[in-house]
């Protein structure tokens, strides 16, 4: 059936991403899955390919290509069963990135975002506080100005690419005595004096770097702002309907992956004399999961769609990701279960998807954040509007 959302070049480019992804990555997700740390070599490929350019205009390096690509890129780096590894890419990509896009001065872009582009520089999104995860008004880090300089002292924590990377878009209190219009974003080099990480030890997500950074009397170049002193807070939730998406997208996607993989499994595997598909009970529990999977796809399309016409889809985002996350747990906890025994065993890829999942509906904001903001808009009538 021809898609009303993929045309003839998005599946070129996935026919062909998919071929990249099982020569160059491949081979190498069980090394990075043990060692919690992912190569260099491979950022650089991700580059001289154009895949960190998907969304970058033309003159900084990019492709500026719709939001459709995107949506391919993610689909595909979630079915080599490595969620740590494809966090890190999109992490860099449409995290820290996306503020260098959207923010930067022109040669805050031609120092940062071109060398991004290129996979020669790695970046890291830095909001999450250990005392405020979901609440960013209420973080504690500061970013206090001092003649030409920003003097930055605070700690994050939960950071992708978090140790690795080469810079770090901070966001922090330039203001404390506000809430929401005291907070700034900065561009920080990674070298610079007073910067401290600490991996942290996480249930899934093994391959990717995930830390703790301190700041400590950090100088901040007053050129290193990202847009407007001030206007964070906005920048920030302008950027989560994106994120939201994203994790609404990865998650239908690891889930459709469950599905396929279970599939093949029960034609294969017999039992009583015949294969599992041919019991009625384990077919309606397929037809089941197979079908959440595919309202959860068909929605998470239909908000790209929107997104990339440049609606602000703050709502539509939120309730992709609180939905779509919540049926991959579901539908891969249920694709363990049909594996049975072999589920457990990390020589298939159940655990690890199970695992790696699990962070859905943690991370770029919590269900119960997300169920919150819903309800603000469909009960209260709260409008959340774009910076400006």
């Amino acid at each position: 059936m021809k898609s009303m959302y993929f045309t003839e070049e998005h599946e070129a480019f996935r026919a062909s991403f998919k071929d990249f992804l099982q020569k160059e990555v491949v081979p190498h997700v069980e090394k990075w899955e043990k060692t919690g740390s992912i190569e260099r070599f491979i950022w650089k490929k991700f580059g001289e390919m154009g895949y960190f350019g998907l969304s970058t205009p033309e003159e900084y390096g990019g492709l500026n290509l719709d939001l459709f690509y995107t949506v391919v890129f993610l689909e595909e780096m979630q079915k080599i069963n490595s969620g740590g590894f494809a966090a890190a890419m999109w992490a860099h990509e449409y995290l820290a990135m996306t503020h260098l896009n959207k923010e930067a001065s022109e040669a805050t872009k031609q120092k940062y975002l071109v060398p991004s582009v290129e996979g020669a520089k790695i970046g890291c999104l830095c909001v999450t506080e250990p005392f405020g995860g979901s609440d960013v008004a209420g973080m504690r880090s500061t970013a206090i100005k001092k003649g030409d300089k920003y003097i930055l002292n605070g700690s994050k924590t939960f950071i992708t690419n978090g140790v690795y990377s080469d810079y770090l878009i901070v966001a922090a209190k330039t203001d404390p005595s506000e809430k929401y219009k005291g907070i700034s974003i900065f561009v920080v080099d990674r070298n610079t004096k007073g910067i401290s990480a600490t991996k942290l030890d996480k249930l899934g997500w093994r391959a990717s770097d995930t830390g703790e950074i301190a700041f400590d009397n950090v100088e901040i170049p007053q050129e290193n702002l990202l847009g407007e002193e001030g206007k964070g807070f906005p920048y920030i939730m302008q950027h989560f309907a994106l994120e939201r998406l994203l994790m609404g997208v990865n998650a239908h996607a690891r889930a459709e992956f469950a599905v396929d993989y279970v599939i093949k499994y029960m034609q294969e595997r017999v039992a009583f004399g015949k294969s599992l598909d041919k019991f009625q009970a384990l077919r309606h529990k397929i037809a089941e999961m197979a079908s959440r999977v595919d309202m959860c796809r068909e929605y998470n399309y239909s908000i790209a769609k929107r997104l990339d016409q440049g609606n602000y889809v703050v709502k539509e985002a939120s309730m992709s990701k609180l939905l779509s996350t919540k049926m991959a747990d579901e539908v891969i906890y249920d694709a363990l279960q049909l594996l049975g025994g072999y589920g457990y065993m990390e020589e298939y890829p159940m655990a690890r998807l199970l695992r790696d999942s699990r962070l859905g509906p943690i991370g770029g904001g919590t269900s119960e954040i997300l169920k919150e903001i819903i309800a603000k808009m469909v009960i209260d009538g709260k409008e959340y509007k774009p910076a400006t």
